[in-house]
C-alpha cells in the first residue's frame, strides 16, 4: 500500500503544472474515484484543513491522506510522492532556464500554459464552492473577497482575520441570542 500511495502521489506530481491547486482534481480522481480510499466529503474535509495549516498546500493534502490512510509512514509516502518530481523538475529548470529563457519557443511555451493552469484553478474552486452550502445571502463573501484581493490588492491575510472574527461574532450572537 505505501507503494502505491507513493507512486499514485508520485504521477500527481510529475504531471501537475501549476502547484497545489492545480492538483486538487487529480489527486481527487485519484484518491476518490479510481482508488476509492475516501469520500468526496471526506476529501472536501481535508482541503479546507490543508488550506488552513501553515505550508505547502499540495503537501498538506498529501500528509492528510497519507495519515488517514497508513499513518505517519503514508503521510511520508504521499508527501514524498507528490514533492519528489518538483523539486527535481525545478532544479533542472533552475540549472538550465537562464541559457534557454530568451527562445522565443520557450517564452511562448510558458505564455500558453498560463490561461491552462487558470482553468486548473477554477475548476475544484467551483467544486469546493459546491460543497461550501452557498446561497443567495452568503455567495457575495467569496466573491467580494476575491475582488478585494484582485483589484484592491488587498492582503489575504486580511480577508482570513475577517472570515475568522466573522465566525467569531456570529456564534457570540447567535449564544446571546438563545439566552
Amino acid at each position: 500500500m505505501l507503494g502505491k500511495l507513493f507512486t499514485t502521489f508520485f504521477k500527481i506530481g510529475l504531471f501537475t503544472i501549476g502547484g497545489g491547486y492545480v492538483m486538487i482534481p487529480l489527486i481527487e480522481k485519484e484518491v476518490v474515484e479510481r482508488n476509492k480510499w475516501i469520500d468526496s466529503q471526506e476529501f472536501s474535509d481535508i482541503l479546507a484543513i490543508s488550506q488552513a495549516a501553515p505550508g505547502i498546500f499540495a503537501a498538506n493534502i498529501s500528509i492528510f491522506i497519507g495519515y488517514k490512510l497508513k499513518g505517519i509512514k503514508g503521510s511520508i509516502a504521499c508527501t514524498a510522492g507528490t514533492v519528489l518530481p518538483s523539486v527535481t523538475i525545478i532544479l533542472l529548470i533552475a540549472l538550465f532556464f537562464q541559457r534557454f529563457k530568451e527562445i522565443p519557443l520557450v517564452e511562448n511555451i510558458f505564455k500558453g500554459i498560463r490561461p491552462a493552469v487558470i482553468a486548473l484553478i477554477l475548476t475544484p474552486a467551483l467544486r469546493l464552492a459546491g460543497h461550501a452550502d452557498l446561497d443567495r445571502r452568503t455567495i457575495w463573501i467569496p466573491v467580494a473577497s476575491a475582488l478585494a484581493i484582485w483589484l484592491l490588492g488587498v492582503s489575504p491575510i486580511y480577508i482570513i482575520a475577517a472570515a475568522i472574527a466573522g465566525v467569531i461574532l456570529y456564534h457570540f450572537y447567535k449564544r446571546r441570542s438563545r439566552l
